[in-house]
């Protein structure tokens, strides 16, 4: 059954395997999207596969993007500030809207044409392709997509988005509240990534390290400053944007090297954080960030000389991790080890697995899960993905921790409960 199009969205006819939001907004690259339950159509299972049971929202400088998704679209649309643009000005930026999601997602790129090809050279990708469906990088701010990785370091997904979610909450103002899908008298009110300039008080790292940054406080106020002090603050661009944020887009036309470069020069920026930014912002679809865990299956599955268990990781044995994988997966070999680490991500241990009536248990490393081609694809469904963080009754899905950090100011509406 085809979904109708939700009230006020627009849709994009794309497939799950294009494109799973599920998968895509909860395996670590992006920190600042909330996940809000849908209520139920009290339709079948194939209804539910074929319905958003789930809505994706992200507070940009001017907008609150809202995205649903099925089985083969996906459903967009804008929410804005005060005072409201008219019928012709909304029409205008409904446009804007669609060009940043093409972009934001990369929806240029076949992703199935890749999975294709990977699995062709890689028959250890061959056998879990299936189960992993639609996940693609996103081309992000690379300011926001700094701050997050100085955030990331020694770092679980929980963490980053508890810090990332406070963050803004404590140096950006609110644009807009929106009513929770499930229960209208529930507001949510967003926030938008902060400016450098924000961020690179003098007061910042005693409000941070209060909020739990650790050292990682230091590390953003330093970088920040240093952003601030190198272009300036001022004229802000036509979409709000500071100097150092053009400056830093403007690393996407630099070569890889020198754009590293440019990225180890900030604070708390190590060769690993620095190859997160420029595969997920930066436009290096070829570079593949490398830990312990990514070199044990490079030895494991892809011939890399060396033990399989824990390594110091040396500046040689990292370039030797990323070239053997590049040399495997091609230009996008990036893209590719997304997916191999999201299969890692414990959350995802039931993704794309069919477990009614089987008594097979899914693996929570791709390490074992690559030597497990058996498990069963889930029939084109949507994997579900967490409830928003406020408490839900009993009848509700279990919370997921990554979903659990206070992602949005919360308040009630008056007459609500």
């Amino acid at each position: 059954m085809a979904a109708t199009t939700p009230k006020g969205f627009h849709a994009l006819p794309i497939s799950v395997a294009q494109l799973s939001l599920a998968a895509v907004l909860k395996c670590g690259q992006s920190f600042r999207w909330s996940t809000l339950r849908l209520p139920s159509t009290g339709g079948s299972v194939n209804d539910a596969a074929a319905h958003p049971t789930y809505e994706y929202r992200l507070c940009l400088r001017d907008r609150v993007v809202c995205l649903q998704q099925s089985v083969d679209n996906l459903f967009y649309r804008s929410h804005f500030p005060d005072p409201q643009p008219s019928p012709v000005e909304i029409a205008i930026r409904d446009v804007e809207t669609l060009a940043w999601l093409r972009d934001y997602f990369q929806l240029e790129v076949d992703l199935e044409k890749l999975y294709k090809e990977w699995a062709l050279k890689d028959p250890v990708f061959a056998k879990f392709r299936d189960r992993f469906q639609g996940i693609r990088m996103l081309r992000q701010d690379p300011w926001e997509n700094l701050v997050s990785f100085i955030c990331s370091s020694n770092n679980n997904i929980t963490r980053i988005t508890k810090m990332v979610q406070s963050l803004c909450g404590h140096y950006s103002s609110p644009i807009l509240s929106l009513p929770d899908p499930c229960d209208p008298t529930e507001l949510c009110t967003y926030h938008p990534f902060p400016n450098p300039s924000a961020l690179a008080k003098s007061d910042v790292n005693t409000t941070l390290r209060s909020l739990g940054f650790g050292y990682r406080a230091e590390y953003i106020q330093r970088t920040a400053k240093m952003l601030v002090d190198e272009h300036g603050l001022s004229p802000l661009s036509s979409d709000q944007r500071e100097p150092s944020e053009i400056w830093l887009q403007t690393l996407r036309k630099t070569d890889t090297a020198g754009a590293r470069e440019e990225l180890l020069k900030f604070i708390g920026v190590g060769r690993k954080v620095a190859d997160c930014i420029l595969l997920m912002s930066l436009d290096k679809r070829e570079v593949v960030p490398v830990d312990t865990h990514v070199h044990q299956i490079a030895v494991k599955h892809y011939g890399l000389k060396g033990s399989a268990g824990k390594t110091n990781m040396t500046p040689k044995l990292y370039d030797d991790v990323n070239a053997r994988l590049q040399s495997l997966w091609g230009d996008y070999a990036g893209w590719a080890h997304s997916v191999l680490f999201t299969a890692d991500l414990k959350v995802f241990a039931n993704y794309g697995v069919e477990t009614v009536g089987s008594s097979r248990t899914p693996s929570t490393s791709p390490t074992k899960a690559l030597q497990k081609p058996t498990l069963e694809p889930l029939d084109r469904v949507l994997p579900a993905p967490s409830p928003s963080p406020r408490k839900r009754k009993a009848k509700d899905t279990p919370p997921d921790p990554i979903q659990d950090a206070p992602r949005l100011t919360r308040r009630r509406t008056r007459g609500g409960s």
